[in-house]
């Protein structure tokens, strides 16, 4: 998937073809502008307050105590932007914000949106990364607050695609034990339990994560099925033998190739013979022009905010097969653009 500037009718294709128009100014200019919006529509609460049905801009205002001039000019926004219609005086939801925006929606991106608002600021460290090789090491900069909003913003993208990684995760015929690594709330192993009925889950993460992703996976009322591990993966014994089923999710990233090598060989002897490791990332293409920009954009975001980056297939691959492990074909996602599976089993 990229993200690009698109024409609105015949004169502005016209003129893109021709090369007229300054597209650097729809990918920095226009999308800045329209990103805040879009979060601030959200943290505003404009879109909840459409919820029950459409509303003039006064009414929508009235609900989320803002002021009704401007409301009404942000709503515009949202329905150039395709979040809203407008139709004889009334704003109204689409279908995709209603899917995807509204807080008690079942695939909900509301908190994410929110996170966003921390990230934002990460962003603005970009140039002194490109500079200094300085990472942020976001996970040090977080408040007790971000921590929380951190776990929920991780946990509503989890809900975007769970369901195709239970599709796509190898789980071995009888399988009873599962590790979770760095799954924090938790989603992906309440997913996989539901399937599994046999499966009991060990989601391990930092104490901080844990802290304030333990109410989320509460809300699935799977506890006794679903449990939390405190501890640090590269330093909390994994043991021998012990587990089924393996993964370990928006992790490697964090990690550099050694690390991530001599971590796949701990988790290749915690497998039992049979077992199945799936690493769940976004995946980075050998060379960028070969595309995949959302990745190689998450490449860049999670070498500043931590200190590695994304990884490709091939590297995944590599970190398998010297672990004594049977790498299995690469699949990616559909469902979420730039990410995908890489699964192998124990001999």
């Amino acid at each position: 998937m990229r993200i690009a500037v698109q024409p609105e009718g015949l004169i502005e294709r016209l003129g893109m073809a021709l090369g007229l128009v300054p597209t650097p100014m729809g990918d920095t200019w226009c999308a800045q502008k329209l990103a805040r919006f879009i979060m601030a529509s959200t943290r505003l609460g404009l879109f909840e307050a459409l919820a029950d049905g459409p509303k003039t801009a006064v009414e929508i205002a009235a609900r989320a105590g803002t002021h009704p001039s401007a409301t009404e000019r942000l709503l515009g926004v949202m329905v150039t932007a395709r979040y809203l219609t407008f139709d004889e005086g009334r704003f109204a939801l689409t279908r995709k914000t209603r899917k995807w925006l509204l807080k008690d929606a079942q695939m909900s991106l509301h908190d994410n949106i929110l996170f966003q608002y921390i990230e934002w600021k990460l962003i603005e460290g970009s140039e002194e990364y490109v500079r200094t090789g300085q990472p942020l090491d976001v996970h040090r900069r977080l408040t007790p607050e971000e921590w929380g909003l951190y776990q929920r913003g991780m946990r509503a993208i989890a809900g975007t695609n769970a369901r195709e990684v239970v599709q796509r995760t190898p789980v071995p015929n009888g399988a009873t034990t599962l590790l979770d690594i760095g799954g924090s709330h938790g989603y992906y192993s309440v997913a996989l339990c539901r399937k599994y009925p046999g499966l009991r889950a060990t989601v391990l993460d930092l104490p901080q994560a844990i802290e304030h992703a333990r109410p989320i996976l509460e809300r699935e009322k799977m506890g006794d099925r679903v449990q939390h591990r405190a501890g640090d993966v590269l330093q909390t014994d994994l043991g021998e033998g012990v587990y089924d089923a393996v993964i370990i999710s928006s992790l490697v990233h964090h990690f550099d190739d050694a690390t991530n090598a001599a971590l796949m060989k701990r988790i290749g002897r915690a497998l039992k013979p049979g077992g199945s490791v799936s690493i769940i990332e976004y995946i980075r293409h050998e060379t960028p022009n070969q595309g995949g920009q959302v990745a190689w954009i998450m490449n860049f975001y999670f070498a500043l905010t931590s200190q590695s980056g994304a990884w490709s297939f091939d590297d995944m691959i590599r970190w398998q097969t010297a672990a004594g492990l049977r790498p299995k074909p690469s699949l990616r996602f559909q469902t979420m653009p730039g990410s995908g599976i890489q699964s192998a089993t124990k001999s």
